[in-house]
């Protein structure tokens, strides 16, 4: 029986071979897109799911609003992890990690840069699953100037995991000012390296007792703090705790800090709490000021989910429409099988077994497709799948589960439909012309469209939004700004770098500090409108250290006032404010006004100017509220410059680096402003990358199906093309013909497309502070190309259809 069925499937896939190639290419792509896009999402939805507690760990959060301003950050004050777990059963444990930022270790052959450097509780290893290779996990951090290091820090600088007791010279860090004496540090654990589907990646990790030991301070946000519940403890009863804290601590700190109370702040409309989110959602769901790394998005994730599911719809339903279209020329064979005494569960169990066997072949090649495509994909999508990833259980499940799915899905109308007709009716051929005219397979065009549509609708949104943040007027001047940093550890020869780097050719201005527009700030403190300092005249506003040069290097307006200028020494107590802030404070007019950073007259200032609003940061944020101060910040050095020899220019300045005292083996690290503009929207980059990419793969295997389609309809027309060209009608004539009602269903797809479309794009464009609009033109231009697409499509094959000489045509029967 099996070996009947096998001879039989193989004789008709290889007899129609022109529809089995359409139909298995179309499907293996639908497949092997499906695969990919899900291997994408799987892995972004497995992010910190590799700790032994993940379902009871979460992170707090800060959250903040002080007269119209918010401040939502990955922080907690110092004391909150060891009061929640000393004064709240449920809690179990609590760990508090401190980014340091860029550190130098010193090593005899020079200083080397680590950018992972973080200070944690002791109770890190007991909060979260991370390996020890060597040393006790419990006593690892217990005293102050101790580390843990990764196994690639341990091989980096002693090439052996057995490191123990040994020690790392290290400088405070590049961004604090106090590199200028390394402190030795005993390594007292080495732990493997993180997993890459972790929110954060640390290669070295001090004792959080060695600098904040005594940081008992309430009132501001500190580190982030990670809690470890009791079994059985929900995220409401953690918030509840949380309040609880907030309420017994925080008051009693802002009454002596801010001259005020959580009391008057709700009743002013503002509030401070803290709140949790769950380890495993942090990745996905958590965007706030200090996060470790970037995060990914799960608006994204849900996006690439509905690609994949449109792919493989779009895929199967291909297959449907040729596999029901050609049944109808097995019709005469079924007949004369029925005639000769085949049982209906016979012709039934021929046509399933059929269309299993053309789907199992397109799943091999599917995943032949895969594995080719893998590296490209890594590439596309940033990730670094190994082929093994392939071979996990729920992937081989799929892909011997799914093809068989779609096989018996696609071959069952057909069997059951065909199956069940009277032998005369199907030898007299009213079966064939039935199918011909099948609303179901226009339908199935219909949909396939109406994805297609869509998908080119939000292929063009996203390209426009892309274009759109590169070319958006910023508000600052980021082409030819070439940034020195690490400046900091050449101390008050910082200055003389400056001064010495600006006599040079092809250098037109600089600038000294590290708050940059393309890089993102993080430090809101609060000010006041009055001397009062009371926390109902409160405002969360940024703080920027910067020089006279800063705003006319880096191409900034000035809409009111003056700028800083350095002969003047009461420039010191004078600030410059941004539009955003002008419209917190509530001053149409800032300059002369007064901002206090509390009671003590010594910390009270005066507006200068009123600069214009540029962009800080992505477009992802709004534009943040930021005070200027004249001050000396040496962590960067920027330069404005103009040559048609930049490496000479950089070389030069590397050599001025390396030859003042104060750089002593530390590396000269620079960038370029714009380069540093477009790292931060690398994940926007790379989405929009996919989504172009997939939603290329979708339409062309649409056209796939589609071609297919017109070929069988010229099939199923052939002789009446014949007669139409012996009776005059000419090649367009017959091409309209044929393409016609193809057209009308494109019109109706495209009715569907573009209202579904523009509500998805419009809700994706709010996750941009600033975005693009969509045009009239994005919809008419997506139904041009759609309909262009089909044209092409169509003339190729119902050109050659109708190109066939008629005697060719009307000869046999057909």
């Amino acid at each position: 029986m099996f070996e009947h069925l096998l001879r039989n499937a193989l004789r008709n896939i290889g007899k129609g071979r022109a529809f089995s190639i359409i139909n298995i290419l179309g499907l293996a792509m639908g497949l092997c897109a499906c695969l990919l896009i899900t291997l994408f999402v799987a892995d972004e939805f497995s992010y910190d799911r590799y700790n032994d507690k993940a379902d009871r760990i979460f992170r707090i959060v800060y959250d903040a609003h002080l007269n119209g301003n918010a401040f939502i950050g990955n922080y907690a004050p110092f004391p909150m992890g060891p009061t929640l777990v000393k004064e709240n059963p449920p809690i179990e444990n609590a760990v508090r990690i401190r980014s340091q930022g860029d550190v130098m270790v010193k090593t005899a052959s020079g200083d080397e840069l680590e950018t992972r450097v973080v200070f944690a509780d002791s109770s890190l290893f007991s909060v979260f699953t991370l390996p020890m290779i060597a040393g006790d996990p419990v006593k690892a951090l217990a005293r102050p100037h101790t580390i843990v290091i990764s196994e690639t820090i341990a091989k980096k600088y002693f090439n052996s995991t057995a490191v123990l007791g040994k020690t790392l010279a290290m400088y405070g860090n590049i961004t604090s000012g106090t590199t200028d004496t390394p402190r030795i540090y005993q390594i007292t654990g080495v732990m493997k390296d993180m997993p890459a589907a972790s929110h954060f990646h640390f290669d070295i990790i001090k004792s959080m007792a060695e600098k904040y030991s005594n940081s008992w301070h309430w009132g501001n946000p500190h580190s982030a703090t990670y809690i470890l519940a009791r079994p059985g403890v929900t995220i409401t009863d953690i918030n509840r705790i949380l309040a609880a804290t907030v309420a017994k601590y925080v008051t009693p700190d802002l009454k002596q800090q801010a001259n005020g109370s959580l009391k008057e702040m709700t009743e002013h409309g503002d509030y401070f709490r803290e709140y949790c989110i769950p380890l495993v959602n942090i990745h996905l769901y958590s965007n706030v000021l200090g996060e470790f790394e970037s995060n990914g998005s799960i608006a994204t994730v849900r996006i690439f989910m509905v690609i994949a599911i449109l792919v493989l719809l779009i895929a199967c339903m291909n297959f449907m429409n040729l596999a029901t279209a050609r049944s109808a020329d097995h019709s005469r064979e079924v007949g004369v099988r029925k005639v000769l005494g085949a049982s209906r569960s016979e012709l039934i169990a021929g046509f399933l077994f059929e269309s299993v066997l053309t789907t199992m072949i397109a799943g091999a090649m599917a995943f032949l497709l895969a594995v080719l495509l893998l590296s490209w994909f890594d590439h596309l999508s940033g990730k670094n799948f190994q082929i093994g990833v392939l071979g996990k259980r729920w992937i081989v499940v799929a892909f011997l589960l799914g093809p068989v799915s779609v096989g018996l899905l696609a071959g069952s109308y057909p069997a059951f439909y065909l199956s069940a007709f009277k032998p005369i009716q199907i030898l007299r051929g009213r079966l064939a012309m039935g199918f011909t005219n099948s609303g179901f397979r226009r339908g199935l065009v219909v949909f396939q469209f109406t994805i297609s549509i869509a998908l080119i609708i939000a292929t063009l949104v996203i390209y426009n939004q892309l274009d759109y943040i590169r070319h958006r007027d910023l508000g600052y001047n980021r082409d030819q700004v070439l940034t020195i940093f690490n400046t900091n550890s050449l101390g008050e020869q910082a200055k003389v770098f400056q001064q010495e780097a600006q006599q040079l050719p092809g250098v037109t201005g600089s600038t000294m500090t590290g708050y940059l527009p393309n890089r993102v700030h993080d430090g809101s403190i609060t000010y006041y409108k009055d001397a009062s300092a009371n926390v109902t005249k409160a405002f969360l506003l940024q703080r920027w250290y910067i020089d006279a040069q800063y705003i006319p290097l880096l191409g900034m307006k000035l809409l009111g006032g003056r700028n800083f200028s350095p002969d003047l020494t009461t420039d010191s107590s004078g600030v410059l404010i941004n539009e955003t802030a002008a419209r917190l404070l509530g001053y149409p007019d800032p300059v002369g006004k007064p901002l206090y950073r509390g009671s003590d007259s010594a910390d009270t200032y005066h507006i200068l100017g009123l600069v214009k609003d540029f962009n800080a940061g992505t477009l992802h944020e709004k534009i943040q509220p930021i005070v200027f101060h004249l001050k000396d910040d040496r962590h960067a050095v920027s330069f404005r410059i103009h040559t048609d020899n930049i490496p000479a220019l950089i070389a030069t300045l590397g050599q001025r680096y390396r030859s003042l005292d104060g750089s002593a083996g530390h590396p000269f690290i620079y960038s370029f402003m714009d380069d540093d503009f477009n790292h931060q929207y690398e994940s926007d980059q790379r989405t929009g990358r996919i989504f172009i990419s997939f939603s290329i793969f979708a339409i062309f295997i649409a056209c796939l199906g589609l071609f297919g389609l017109i070929t069988y309809a010229a099939e199923v027309r052939t002789k009446e093309i014949g007669i139409r060209k012996v009776l005059g009608a000419s090649v367009n004539q017959i091409v309209g013909l044929l393409s016609a009602d193809f057209f009308k269903l494109v019109l109706l797809a495209a009715a569907i497309a573009c209202p579904v479309a523009g509500w998805l794009m419009h809700n994706w464009l709010q996750g941009f502070a600033y975005r693009t609009t969509m045009g009239w033109w994005v919809f008419l231009l997506a139904v041009v190309l759609a309909g262009v697409i089909t044209l092409v499509t169509v003339c190729l094959r119902s050109v050659r259809a109708a190109m066939v000489n008629p005697v060719v045509s009307l000869r046999g029967d057909n």
